[in-house]
């Protein structure tokens, strides 16, 4: 998997590139923390699951 993604930002408003923070392994699939590059806005997949809430970085 990549380390950065483009993906689009509720705080920026706009797509943006977004780094992984971290990932481990879970029951359900790959759980990964991505962080935006410019605000610091963060999210967390599971497989192809998405957070829909903040993230602390």
């Amino acid at each position: 998997m990549s380390l950065e993604i483009e993906h689009s930002c509720p705080e920026c408003a706009s797509e943006t590139t977004f780094y992984r923070t971290a990932s481990t392994l879970v029951q359900l699939g790959e759980k990964t923390k991505w962080s935006c590059t410019n605000c610091e806005y963060g999210f967390v997949k599971i497989g192809e699951i998405e957070s829909d809430t903040d993230v602390p970085a």
